[in-house]
């Protein structure tokens, strides 16, 4: 943020929503970078990687004897994702199950760096930037991949690239294309067109709301966050600067802790619709 004057409301809250699309310095010829959000990108692939080493350590430390408490975790999460997939998708789930339970481990990490002090990571970023020669008024970080529409809609495409690639597998192309035009109204050379529409309305409808879904509940979390230090920082003005540190901490801590079913239930939530419409395209209509 500037040095010059200390940010109100409106500009603190401007300035967290704000995404990183350059690092300060000329951008490539070849890939223009300020059209990504580089600090989704970033955190969401360290967040990936990070669930996969952790899986891949349970899978190496992994005894048929008493298991240790880390193996007992992971062992209860790979149950219960295999229980779920097991009673949804009817086929071979030698692919699905271990995806669904990435899905899960992936997005409850990213949901959970939203339980970060607020100002931490930003403020961090903000003083390496300064100390590289750039102006720390433009430092943007977003820690929280999941508060970004365009992070959760594409784990969404990814979710229906998913379900077309097994409407093809299970049904056949011709078998596919035949339901795509016969479904769900039925067989009749007048219903094609109306059949395609509603085929087409379906696989948008589900696409969107699973990824706006996902993004509504971080995104509002993350706000809520931003509200309760302001308001903390208002009581502070006017009751001494001691309610900033109270304030901050009570009305922070009660939220985090509620926080905390949020990220998981819409980590569950996620994963499940992921279970529910890849089943779908196991099944005929």
């Amino acid at each position: 943020m500037a040095a010059e004057h200390a940010p109100n409301a409106s500009e603190y809250i401007v300035h967290h929503l704000t995404h990183l699309n350059s690092l300060g310095h000329k951008q490539a010829a070849l890939v223009d970078w300020s059209v990504f959000h580089l600090d989704t990108l970033f955190w969401s692939v360290s967040l990936g990687l990070l669930a996969v080493l952790i899986l891949a350590l349970a899978a190496a430390k992994a005894t048929s004897g008493v298991p240790g408490r880390f193996q007992a975790a992971v062992e209860i999460l790979v149950e219960m994702v295999e229980s779920q997939s097991k009673s949804i998708v009817h086929g071979d789930r030698s692919f699905i199950a271990p995806l669904a339970l990435t899905v899960f481990i992936w997005i409850f990490f990213m949901n959970a760096m939203d339980l970060l002090p607020l100002d931490l990571l930003p403020r961090i970023w903000g003083g390496a930037y300064a100390a590289a020669g750039h102006d720390p008024a433009h430092a943007y970080l977003r820690i929280v991949p999941t508060a970004d529409l365009n992070a959760t809609l594409g784990m969404s495409l990814g979710v229906l690239l998913l379900c077309l690639y097994y409407s093809v597998k299970i049904k056949g192309f011709g078998g596919w294309m035949h339901e795509l035009f016969t479904a769900p109204f039925g067989s009749h050379p007048v219903l094609y067109p109306i059949n395609f529409a509603m085929q087409l309305i379906e696989f948008v409808a589900k696409t969107v709301s699973h990824g706006m879904r996902l993004f509504g509940n971080m995104y509002a979390g993350e706000l809520i966050f931003m509200l309760i230090a302001l308001m903390a920082a208002a009581w502070a003005g006017t009751m001494g600067s001691g309610m900033l540190w109270v304030g901050g901490v009570i009305a922070g801590t009660i939220w985090a802790i509620f926080h905390i079913l949020i990220i998981t239930l819409q980590a569950f939530i996620f994963m499940m619709l992921t279970l529910v419409y890849i089943g779908q395209a196991h099944e005929s209509h």
